[in-house]
């Protein structure tokens, strides 16, 4: 009878494993009009174009500069602040606003500015720390939190700052979310065809927020085997 027992007992706990495997499988996620799916994914958060460079790199509030004109010391700087609102402060040409240009940008602007006092200026903008170039990532990955980024940067880089997913992370549906013309926008990718190539990996910018979704199927089935030896004793009763 104990026997009959445990093993009844240790069939309720794999039936209901099944079962809830069973009805993961059949789970359907909804998506809303602001997320982009498959090929259109790439519409809202596209892929790299061309090689990337560090010139892509635009320039946030409290970022620290090095801004040296050539052969002018005098106007030439270390460690220049990007205030709140972006801009930055320089002799002779007073506010300039910074954020949101690259160095290159910011550098043709300022040699412009400066022509009216030099013949011909050669300046360059180096971005010695950033504070505003963070992404935030959650969900199923090994260590959630907000990742400062330098340089470009895309999906896999941004999962790897994670430390990886987790055992239960349904990594065909990772969703990157951006704030495009003030609108909250949306783009879900899988992950594991951009690892075998066959999709690209999209680009991440600042301020992008990464989820991984959570896979119950995944969790199911890990649920079941740290269950079976469990089931296995009982059924020795």
């Amino acid at each position: 009878m104990q026997r009959f027992r445990a093993l009844q007992r240790a069939g309720s706990i794999a039936g209901a494993l099944t079962l809830g495997l069973a009805l993961a499988g059949c789970a359907s996620n909804a998506v809303g009009p602001n997320i982009g799916t498959g090929r259109a994914a790439y519409d809202v958060i596209p892929a790299p174009q061309g090689a990337p460079t560090v010139e892509n790199y635009k320039v946030g509030a409290l970022d620290n500069l090095d801004i040296t004109v050539f052969q002018e010391p005098d106007i030439s700087a270390k460690g220049i602040p990007v205030d709140a609102a972006g801009n930055i402060s320089m002799p002779l040409i007073g506010k300039v606003l910074a954020a949101g240009r690259t160095p290159p940008q910011l550098a043709d602007e300022l040699a412009e500015r400066l022509g009216k006092f030099y013949v011909h200026p050669q300046v360059t903008v180096v971005v010695t720390s950033s504070v505003s170039q963070n992404v935030t990532v959650e969900g199923q990955v090994t260590e959630p939190g907000i990742y400062a980024i330098h340089g470009p940067t895309t999906l896999l880089d941004t999962i790897a700052l994670a430390k990886g997913e987790t055992e239960n992370a349904r990594t065909t549906e990772v969703m990157v979310i951006r704030y495009i013309d003030g609108k909250r926008m949306g783009a879900i990718f899988d992950m594991r065809a951009i690892r075998r190539g066959a999709e690209l990996d999209p680009a991440i910018q600042a301020r992008d927020v990464i989820i991984v979704g959570h896979s119950t199927e995944k969790q199911v089935w890990h649920d079941l085997l740290r269950a079976s030896p469990l089931i296995g004793a009982f059924a020795q009763l």
